[in-house]
């Protein structure tokens, strides 16, 4: 059986690469990592692939903003290949920078003549936030979460607020079934920092775009394949696997 093409697209400052080629490959696919001035010159190369990826890091320094840089790359040079990709039921994940670059690209939530609708912001604490968290998945149509209920996985940011510049737009993503993550307290009480680390409206974390097809996330599921990846598998007990693994092998299964 033909294994699924994984295309991983890498742009200076990117960190999360080889990490997420390891995870798709343990899940069943052949991943490669391309840099996006190769993808930039030969565009179409991109439908040689079932799964295109995002990945975490720091595209470009996130001079301007955490991703917006890669997210006008995306949006100019390669939009057009992105739309067709996605129209043929592929399937697109970003990854914590690769959500902001997606979300800021209108590859999530396309903008209207007033600009952008979403977008993440400065965290609330006012600083980096490197810590794990608990999330309540309601896949909906989004293939990446099927059969998920709950994550754990860590997050790695300075700027992962989700907010919305209206909220009736925020209910809007709700009732539309896009927003598919979101973070939780791990016995259920009140979610405030720091089990929504960032001050995400509504405690989104993820969020996919109408098709269910194209998925963005802040946490990082890459980083808990393994079950020693846990930060507490000592104490607690090594389990099967990662958390991570199911989001990868869901997709994979896609094209299989």
């Amino acid at each position: 059986m033909t294994k699924p093409r994984v295309l991983i697209l890498r742009a200076p400052g990117a960190n999360c690469d080889i990490e997420t080629q390891f995870a798709f490959e343990r899940a069943g696919a052949d991943a490669e990592r391309i840099h996006i001035k190769r993808l930039r010159e030969r565009p179409n190369e991109l439908m040689r692939y079932q799964i295109l990826v995002v990945p975490g890091g720091f595209t470009y320094g996130d001079d301007v903003a955490a991703g917006k840089i890669l997210a006008n790359q995306l949006a100019h040079f390669l939009g057009d290949v992105l739309r067709r990709f996605r129209d043929a039921e592929r399937l697109i994940l970003g990854i914590c920078n690769g959500f902001q670059a997606l979300l800021k690209a209108g590859l999530l939530v396309p903008p209207d003549e007033e600009g952008p609708l979403a977008t993440l912001a400065h965290n609330d604490s006012g600083k980096f936030e490197d810590r794990w968290v608990t999330l309540r998945a309601t896949p909906g149509k989004c293939p990446f979460l099927n059969g998920l209920e709950r994550l754990y996985l860590p997050v790695a940011h300075g700027e992962g607020r989700f907010v919305c510049r209206e909220q009736w737009l925020l209910s809007g993503l709700q009732q539309s079934g896009q927003v598919v993550l979101r973070y939780v307290h791990p016995q259920d009480e009140a979610v405030a920092y720091p089990f929504n680390p960032n001050g995400s409206q509504d405690e989104v974390a993820g969020l996919c775009d109408a098709s269910g097809r194209v998925l963005g996330l802040m946490p990082h599921p890459e980083r808990h394949v393994l079950p020693t990846q846990h930060p507490r598998w000592t104490r607690e007990g090594l389990a099967e696997e990662g958390d991570g693994l199911s989001l990868f092998r869901n997709a994979v299964r896609c094209f299989l």
